[in-house]
Formats: C-alpha cells, structure tokens, sequence
C-alpha cells in the first residue's frame, strides 16, 4: 500500500505554512503517492517530505516557503539544509501517512532541550544554588 502525504505550496496556499493548525490540514489536498507519480517513477518505496525555503530576495524581506509532497529519492539524514545564493532550504523526510505536516524533528529536539535547561536553571536558582 502507498504512503499518502500531504501536498501543497505555500506560494499558491497560505495553509501549508499553518500545519500545525488542525483545521488548516482539512483543507490541504492529499495524496497517494503510488497514485500521482507512478507514471514517471519506477519501483520506487515513496515517502512524505517538508521543504522549508527562506527565499533571499535583493533588497527585500526574505520570504518562507514550505513546500509538502511525496519524494522518491530518499536521503542518508532525516534532514538536511541546503545553503545556495538565493535561498536556504531545510529538507525533511517521513515514513507514515500524512507525517509531513510535523514540524521538524530537529527543531523539535533544540527547544525541547532549551526547556529543559530553562527549568534547571530555574530549579537551581530556587534552591539558591545560582546566585
């Protein structure tokens, strides 16, 4: 059975950036990769993936835009950043249905260990160990 992931551009559909929103995901379009990509790609194992792109434009306010689909190539990393002159992209691969609405694990990890810091610093102080 195929993976079905969730498909949409922020550029064209301001919703894609609000994942996180539950009621922003039932207007987002899904698809069943084996459906929508059989025709080009062959005896692939399809995946979910989240591109976030900050485009760096000349003089402007660099934009965000997210990007969710299927891929077919898949990578060593969960993630991955790209740096080029015009923009920069993280590049994040799931396995499970609709998994790419998540936020990234990665940023997931960073502020689940800042709160973790924040409250033993806080314990700390309490206790009158930091002064």
């Amino acid at each position: 059975e195929a993976i079905k992931c969730f498909h949409c551009n922020s550029h064209n559909n301001s919703a894609c950036l609000e994942m996180h929103i539950p009621k922003m995901q039932a207007i987002i379009p899904i698809v069943d990769c084996r459906e929508g990509l059989s025709n080009t790609i062959d005896k692939r194992e399809f995946f979910c993936r989240k591109i976030t792109q900050t485009i760096l434009h000349p003089d402007q306010t660099p934009e965000v835009r997210i990007t969710r689909g299927c891929g077919w190539v898949r990578s060593k990393r969960e993630c991955y950043k790209a740096d080029n002159m015009d923009h920069l992209e993280t590049v994040c691969q799931c396995f499970g249905d609709l998994c790419n609405a998540a936020t990234t694990l990665e940023y997931v990890k960073v502020t689940a260990l800042a709160a973790v810091a924040t409250l033993l610093t806080a314990f700390r102080t309490w206790r009158g160990e930091i002064v």
